[in-house]
């Protein structure tokens, strides 16, 4: 009895073994590169000529967005890493090569998207005025849509740099800038001493725009704990000073 124990022991440990290494592969393969034919890409998309050619006239037409096309095995991993994916245009958009394709022969299909893409950017400017002062603290806006079209938003948001910013507010744009690296510098050096553990950063999903600045609003105004800070008690922590 003890030597099938054992057996079933060493057979669960090879098993569990298997499956992380399966997952770290998939985290792996779910890493951005970029691609001559298209650009920044997650997996081997692969486009016909006509869609190539559109997806061409789209990232033109939609210049202050960022596009990453994902090959269709690969949305899943993407979906679960999109916060890690970096941007420095206004906002994100993680695609997969079938909607393109579609996209690029179906006039209703692409109106469809197009005019999410549209609505899009006049709401990540609108959300950046109802953030007022925290607006610094979201390092990425961006989206990804589902198999059925629907679209999900998200924002990464790093706590750190909201308070860094209501230190800076009234600085020079300039003197603001080096003081935001010098928090990003901070932030990482702490999160070093944690044992690489950064509890400031976090990537929010919603299935909507309104949602989105709710669930930012939220995060923002917690201690990090899901304790939701009062006025007074996020006006004493603001007054403390992070750089001795």
């Amino acid at each position: 009895m003890s030597q099938m124990s054992s057996i079933a022991g060493t057979y669960g440990t090879e098993y569990q073994s298997r499956t992380e290494q399966t997952k770290k592969k998939q985290q792996n393969a779910a890493v951005e590169r970029m691609d001559r034919n298209y650009g920044r890409v997650i997996g081997e998309p692969e486009l016909s000529d006509t869609a190539k050619e559109y997806y061409e006239k789209l990232k033109k037409k939609y210049s202050n967005m960022d596009f990453i096309l994902v090959s269709p095995e690969m949305k899943q991993q993407a979906e679960a890493k999109k916060g890690s994916y970096l941007s420095s245009k206004e906002l994100l958009v993680l695609i997969d090569s079938d909607k393109i394709e579609k996209m690029a022969t179906d006039e209703n299909y692409r109106r469809k998207y197009e005019s999410i893409l549209d609505s899009a950017m006049v709401q990540t400017q609108q959300m950046k005025k109802d953030l007022g002062s925290n607006a610094g603290a979201v390092t990425s806006f961006g989206m990804t849509f589902d198999d059925k079209g629907n679209a999900s938003f998200f924002a990464v948001v790093d706590k750190s740099l909201a308070a860094q910013k209501e230190r800076i507010t009234e600085k020079k744009a300039e003197v603001a800038e080096e003081k935001k690296a010098e928090a990003k510098k901070e932030a990482k050096e702490a999160k070093n001493k944690r044992g690489g553990k950064d509890s400031e950063v976090t990537t929010l999903t919603a299935s909507s725009w309104q949602e989105l600045l709710q669930k930012i609003q939220e995060t923002l105004a917690s201690d990090g704990t899901g304790k939701t800070l009062t006025v007074a008690e996020r006006a004493l922590g603001q007054s403390i000073d992070y750089t001795v």
